[in-house]
């Protein structure tokens, strides 16, 4: 009886799969890696993924195609940036579904609309597969600091399995229930107050700036409005500087799909804050890709011209 212990002890874990080191995959996949989960791993930049093999060596396998990720795999972590993106990856020749059959699941951390998330559920479940989704809260510092807080709903049975996996990149996780899209519904109207608060943060700096006043002068960090949002990027906006821990471009893109759910009807103060983000993603040149704080500049720009009355 030792003995079998013992061997059962020593018994490699089994590897996980992880698709897109982006700006928030390479965090994450960084912390499961570190907590000694072998990887095997694809991204469309072939640099991101073999600096990570280089960094974990022995644990991390660079794969050849999405398909080799998840046939290699019991459970497959996805995080891609737009729906075009998931589509591409998903349906590429060896492609993710090239990869799935009966007893592969997949935990899809990207965010999309919730219909985007439940038509790939079902993809995955005709060809045998399980689904979850998995869309985070948070940016690059906390995929990073394994801070992340997962919003999960679909097979609960795989992300009962995933727990572990997702307790070393995350600070907590809510389970959404068995719908596949209730997760993503919260997630976006998590990134709707998220991208509204910004806004109005972004236009009470450039009134204050306007009359004279110093960010310093501006107290908004020491009273009731005091939050992460404006100590982390208060500072950065009253620079002017903006370095990219969650792109402007994708902070719209969730505002829109936000405010075009079924049940968001008249949003009067989001959508104008997303008109705001909008305006900084169609300046010249675009700040789409500055980090989403750049929507300071639309601010500053309004205020300059009087267009914010």
């Amino acid at each position: 009886m030792h003995a079998i212990l013992f061997c059962l002890a020593l018994r490699p874990a089994e590897p996980v799969g992880f698709i897109g080191l982006g700006i928030m995959g390479q965090g994450m996949a960084r912390r499961l890696a570190s907590s000694g989960q072998p990887l095997h791993v694809w991204t469309r930049g072939a640099t991101a993924a073999s600096a990570l093999a280089s960094e974990h060596p022995g644990a991390v396998t660079v794969a050849e195609s999405p398909a080799a990720v998840v046939e290699a795999c019991s459970r497959t972590y996805l995080m891609l940036s737009t729906p075009d993106a998931c589509e591409e990856v998903y349906s590429m020749r060896g492609g993710v579904l090239e990869g799935v059959s009966d007893g592969k699941a997949l935990i899809d951390c990207a965010t999309l609309r919730p219909e985007d998330m439940a038509a790939l559920a079902e993809r995955v479940h005709e060809r045998g597969g399980s689904f979850v989704e998995a869309p985070v809260s948070g940016s690059k510092a906390p995929a990073a600091n394994g801070a992340l807080i997962f919003m999960c709903a679909g097979d609960e049975e795989t992300f009962r399995s995933a727990e572990a996996e997702l307790a070393a990149m995350g600070k907590f996780t809510v389970f959404c229930g068995t719908t596949v899209g209730a997760a993503s519904k919260m997630k976006l109207v998590v990134n709707l107050v998220m991208g509204t608060q910004l806004a109005a943060l972004a236009e009470g700096l450039a009134l204050a700036s306007a009359l004279g006043l110093s960010s310093e002068d501006a107290v908004l960090d020491g009273g009731a409005m005091a939050s992460p949002m404006v100590a982390l990027k208060g500072p950065m906006m009253a620079k002017r500087e903006y370095p990219t821990a969650f792109p402007l471009k994708h902070a719209l893109k969730d505002m829109r799909f936000a405010l075009n759910l079924a049940e968001a009807s008249d949003l009067p103060v989001s959508a104008s804050a997303t008109g705001l983000f909008a305006a900084a993603d169609a300046a010249v040149p675009s700040l789409g890709d500055a980090d989403f704080c750049a929507v300071m500049e639309a601010a500053r720009a309004a205020a300059a011209t009087g267009s914010v009355r």
